[in-house]
């Protein structure tokens, strides 16, 4: 198999830590881009990166990336791809995508124009004008942006974000990519403290456990890529068996949640048994106005509720000044906070000795650390 590209999207702000992701990973080529970073590797390569990256939104492999003013160039530059090299003849091939600022800006005439040439290119290879599209799925995205198209085959299926351990969540959950990249801020170790006063569904407490534990964030789902004919079974087994040998089973971490509501409480305790790390999770119902910090070292990290009218802006702060009373200077505690709210440190009381801009789904926001002394 030669080489494949390969580009792995992610939420804005992360693109330094997927890189250091795939590095550690052992992947090569790897360049940053806005919103997500490119690498190249084999069959191997795309399976470890499914069931690793903690980051990454999904991972595509990149077949073909040319320009194209009209519908003819976007025909024939589709039409050059190989798809043959990873569909069957039963294999189902749906196309979605977007356009921007570009000379082909409906995405349906784009999309209908790409089904076409792929099609063109099945029939010149199978030696047939029907296709059942029975089989696996082999799902073609495509992006134009400035008449620059690149297409894509994703392999992932449904988000990496989609671990398998959250059936359910509350209101407005921290997703789990960012909850990973926040967790990778801290520089956590096997040994590790964790203690979040918001634990709202978990997913804070359990990606830190889970990367305490060296456990890969996709070993309890499957993806789109495991039902192709082109890469071989071994592929797969090979990856999940490396996986499981992986696991820190000896780890000591500990994750400790908090909430003033019951049922979130409930729900952190559920998702960290779904996930399989329930022993080293343990829940209360509780008041941040109620909450000590513990004794030794400790990475407190949270998602503070936020609201959006001014009421609740004006609870958000007092909330914040709060956490800064409880959140007191203490040797050898790191606080990670998340705010939309740029006055976060002044109502907080004191600076972060770092911020890193962050995107909670599509509200801005700032990550305030705060280092162990």
């Amino acid at each position: 198999m030669n080489e494949l590209k390969f580009s792995a999207p992610c939420l804005f702000g992360l693109e330094s830590v997927l890189s250091g992701e795939l590095k550690r990973m052992g992947a090569d080529n790897i360049a940053s881009e806005n919103g997500r970073v490119t690498f190249t590797g084999g069959w191997d390569t795309l399976a470890k990166a499914n069931l690793w990256l903690r980051t990454a939104e999904r991972v595509l492999i990149e077949l073909a990336s040319f320009r194209a003013e009209s519908f003819e160039e976007l025909f024939q530059g589709v039409l050059k791809i190989p798809f043959e090299e990873f569909l069957g003849k039963d294999d189902a091939f749906p196309v979605k995508g977007w356009s921007l600022n570009s000379q082909l800006a409906s995405v349906p005439n784009c999309q209908s124009i790409i089904k076409k040439a792929a099609v063109r290119r099945m029939e010149q290879h199978y030696h047939q004008s029907w296709f059942t599209e029975t089989g696996a799925m082999h799902q073609i995205q495509f992006s134009i942006l400035k008449d620059q198209v690149t297409i894509y085959l994703d392999t992932s299926g449904a988000g990496l974000h989609k671990r398998g351990y959250r059936q359910t969540s509350l209101l407005a959950p921290i997703k789990e990519t960012l909850a990973a990249g926040i967790v990778d801020f801290t520089r956590l170790y096997d040994d590790s403290v964790l203690y979040d006063p918001f634990c709202g569904s978990g997913t804070l407490l359990i990606e830190g456990v889970l990367k305490g534990m060296n456990i890969a964030p996709g070993i309890n789902r499957r993806f789109a890529a495991e039902k192709w004919g082109c890469i071989p079974a071994a592929v797969w087994k090979d990856a999940r068996h490396d996986a499981l040998d992986a696991i820190r089973r000896d780890a000591t971490i500990r994750g400790y949640g908090s909430d003033l509501d019951p049922q979130a409480v409930e729900l952190t305790a559920a998702n960290a048994k779904k996930a399989g790390i329930g022993g080293h999770i343990r829940t209360r119902v509780a008041d941040i106005g109620d909450f000590t910090l513990p004794e030794g070292k400790a990475i407190i990290l949270c998602n503070p509720p936020y609201g959006e009218r001014l009421l609740e802006i004006r609870q958000a702060e007092e909330l914040y000044r709060t956490m800064g009373r409880v959140f007191e200077k203490s040797p050898g505690k790191s606080f990670y906070i998340i705010s939309p709210h740029e006055e976060f440190e002044k109502f907080f009381g004191r600076p972060a000795d770092r911020r890193r801009k962050l995107y909670n789904g599509m509200i801005k926001c700032q990550l305030f650390m705060y280092y162990a002394k």
